[in-house]
């Protein structure tokens, strides 16, 4: 497995996320308000039952490191699809929170503020 495997973040998009509260270069036109992205993946039981077997010699999950990568890029995705759709180029203060959800899966979400924002003169 590669990098990419392992690696998150935004790819190519007509919008910015960013974690900070402002992007230098940059003013805010307009805040449109939060906006947030979640899904809920079920725990595989292959996995479960690996992910037991190597935590008794210890080392990392691979497979549980993947899915939890790919959940959290499916959240973000649905986060740029929502700010997008009202009508933002960026979306600042962007977060993931990740909780268990009903014993059954974890549930990871995206969010932050979506806003318009325009280049500074």
């Amino acid at each position: 497995m590669g990098i990419e495997d392992f690696g998150s973040g935004q790819t190519q998009s007509d919008v910015l996320v960013v974690t900070t509260n402002d992007i230098p270069g940059y003013r805010v036109d307009r805040v449109l308000g939060e906006v947030f992205g979640l899904t809920v993946r079920s725990r595989n039981i292959g996995s479960q039952i690996g992910a037991g077997l190597k935590s008794m010699i210890g080392g990392e999950l691979k497979g549980l490191t993947k899915t939890l990568v790919q959940t959290r890029n499916q959240a973000m995705e649905r986060l740029v699809e929502q700010a997008r759709a009202r009508g933002a180029n960026a979306v600042l203060a962007f977060r993931f929170d990740v909780t268990e959800a009903a014993d059954v899966g974890t549930e990871v979400c995206a969010y932050g503020t979506a806003v318009v924002i325009s280049p500074q003169q």
